[in-house]
């Protein structure tokens, strides 16, 4: 069954005569009558009584034509549908980020991508690395920032930031006195505060002090990275944090950030699931990431 024989049911309905139906529809009169046959022997119903003045729907034929109807209707909504996505007058984006990384990227970019496509739904979800790797290999999400290493193959990537890492201590940790950059080895027997397992920043603490000899003793554990920079200025141990998240002088409970040696970074990037289509929305907030993110700088 095609679509085009919807279109040729209805028309006979309408003209109740075959010769009529087939000019409107601009095909020779035969091969409408072929096309009718051969769509009642699929079907295995008649849809019209034929006889030598008239053509007549049968009760099939009358189901037949409402069901076409409303089936090309959708078809054109659908239609329609489409073409607004594709010149974004409307549609819907589900983007994943990581706790850190929403609270300090999502405000600037999102504003500037509601300006630009104000038809565009985004809904944000929230949620550690795994979930989110996870979501996005499934379809869950559209799109997901996340940091660098990603554990699922399945997913694709695209960088957008790369910030460097430093060290934070309290006011009173003898560290914050020393001048220069800090070994990371040096950190061995440092208490250290960290972000809960599942959190990218967890993994990249780990594999910074495994890369320098040795695998950090983390006391305290919380999933806010706020909250352990309060934990870090009150002195109940040292993190690792990355360069965008460090507060700002005049701020409560401020630990002192020290430069590292090596010098760390952490890579940011937008994931989606290999192969899998991006929408013109999702290629637009790329893009605006991209763009917002190149100024921020």
């Amino acid at each position: 069954m095609e679509l085009r024989q919807l279109n040729y049911v209805i028309q006979i309905a309408l003209e109740k005569n075959f010769s009529r139906a087939a000019e409107k529809l601009h095909i020779a009169q035969p091969s409408l009558s072929q096309q009718l046959s051969k769509l009642e022997q699929e079907i295995g119903v008649l849809l019209f009584r034929r006889t030598t003045n008239s053509v007549e729907l049968t009760q099939a034929g009358q189901v037949f034509v409402d069901k076409s109807h409303s089936i090309l209707d959708a078809v054109e909504q659908l239609k329609q549908e489409m073409d607004d996505m594709a010149q974004m007058r409307r549609g819907r984006l589900v983007v994943g980020t990581l706790p850190i990384t929403g609270s300090h990227i999502l405000p600037i970019v999102l504003p500037l991508f509601g300006a630009l496509y104000p038809q565009i739904e985004v809904v944000l979800v929230e949620d550690t690395t795994a979930k989110l790797e996870q979501l996005t290999a499934s379809g869950g999400t559209d799109l997901s920032l996340l940091s660098l290493p990603l554990i699922d193959h399945s997913l694709s990537y695209e960088p957008f930031l790369e910030e460097e890492i430093c060290l934070a201590v309290s006011p009173q940790h003898p560290l914050a006195q020393r001048e220069g950059a800090i070994d990371i080895a040096d950190l061995e027997e440092e208490p250290f505060i960290g972000l809960k397992r599942g959190q990218g920043f967890r993994q990249i603490t780990v594999e910074l002090c495994e890369q320098s000899g040795f695998t950090p003793k983390i006391v305290f554990e919380s999933s806010n990275m706020e909250t352990i920079q309060s934990l870090v200025a009150g002195g109940m141990g040292i993190a690792f944090v990355p360069q965008m998240l460090t507060r700002a002088k005049g701020a409560e409970f401020i630990p002192v950030y020290l430069p590292l040696n090596p010098k760390p970074t952490r890579t940011l990037v937008v994931a989606s699931r290999k192969g899998r289509y991006l929408s013109k929305a999702a290629d637009a907030f790329i893009r605006t990431l991209n763009k917002t993110i190149s100024n921020f700088r």
